[in-house]
């Protein structure tokens, strides 16, 4: 019987996590992998690393992180917005990588069925700035402290005048396809960015949350049937709970990070069966 693992934050632009992207494999033939987002920033380098777990294993799902969407000079894609984030799914689809754009597979696996429910939402700055009122207020302290995230720079919302506002059209129809599952089998939510806003709490500079998720979702994992949710970008691998149901952030991160932390979660987190020391 196969495994459901799950893994995030990949950035292989750096050579020693593409090496360890190189070695990622699975134990069974009938393993799936979730990737939650930040592959890589060129479509490239997208490919190439999703092509490669797409061969070695059952089903890949992907979702798109911050970088993904970053439009760069050297990017041979040059798209912008949502026509890159368009050209991206076209891509995974030629890999035969699952995307937020198609039909939500059922795991039948140990701990199923649960339905894996690849998300592509974004963020609205609704995660704002300690003592902050409103989004202009809470990047100013942003810029203020200089902690502010490269997407400011590299992230277009295009055509949407905002990035805000591309999340909002994001959360509302994505809420629509939700309220059309059948509710009997569990969603097994994946998205870059946590649902809710508390795991954001432990961050060093607590101004980066802005660029980390939006409240129109908080709810979401109490309003439908959720097993678990699995995110990553925050670079803090941790499993919390809230309400009850299972947030597990599976990244690997930069280099400098796991260096000196080592990958005490190991590289392939397993979420379902649900492993029994968690």
């Amino acid at each position: 019987m196969g495994t459901l693992l799950a893994i995030s934050d990949l950035h292989i632009s750096y050579a020693e996590n593409r090496e360890i992207v190189s070695g990622l494999r699975p134990e069974s033939d009938d393993d799936w992998l979730l990737v939650a987002g930040d592959v890589a920033e060129t479509a490239e380098d997208i490919g190439w690393a999703l092509g490669l777990l797409a061969e070695r294993f059952a089903k890949v799902v992907w979702v798109p992180g911050n970088h993904e969407l970053w439009t760069m000079k050297q990017d041979s894609l040059q798209a912008r917005g949502v026509e890159r984030y368009d050209a991206l799914v076209a891509l995974c689809r030629e890999l035969g990588v699952l995307t937020p754009e198609d039909d939500y597979p059922v795991w039948q696996g140990g701990g199923g069925p649960v339905r894996i429910t690849p998300l592509f939402l974004g963020y609205d700055y609704s995660f704002r700035a300690p003592g902050t009122r409103t989004k202009e207020e809470s990047l100013a302290y942003a810029h203020n402290t200089g902690v502010v995230c490269t997407d400011e720079f590299y992230l277009h919302p295009d055509p949407f005048e905002t990035r805000d506002a591309w999340c909002r059209a994001r959360v509302e129809s994505t809420q629509t396809r939700l309220d059309a599952c059948d509710p009997t089998v569990p969603f097994l939510f994946v998205n870059h960015y946590p649902l809710v806003r508390e795991p954001t709490r432990v961050l060093r500079y607590p101004e980066f949350a802005q660029w980390c998720g939006t409240d129109l979702t908080a709810d979401w994992h109490t309003r439908y049937p959720t097993t678990a949710m699995i995110y990553g970008h925050l670079h803090i691998p941790r499993i919390t709970h809230h309400d009850g149901v299972k947030f597990q952030e599976v990244s690997l991160g930069y280099p400098r990070e796991w260096k000196r932390h080592g990958h005490p979660h190991g590289l392939l987190r397993q979420i379902l069966p649900t492993p029994a020391t968690v």
